[in-house]
């Protein structure tokens, strides 16, 4: 039953980071308004990057 709850809570953090990835240019438009878009834009696809490898590690060892 755990490693069931485990591997979702993976899938999703893997979700997650990918969609950071995809959407990191819209993103940062909506939040950060007219700064310095591209600095902030990359720093969310590095976040997005590190976020989808913690959720494969995840499934990967449960």
């Amino acid at each position: 039953m755990w490693q069931i709850v485990l591997k979702l809570i993976g899938i999703i953090i893997v979700l997650f980071g990918v969609i950071l990835i995809y959407d990191a240019r819209i993103l940062t438009k909506k939040f950060f308004g007219f700064g310095d878009q591209n600095e902030a834009s990359n720093g969310l696809k590095i976040l997005g990057f590190i976020v989808a490898i913690v959720g494969g590690l995840i499934l990967y060892f449960v």
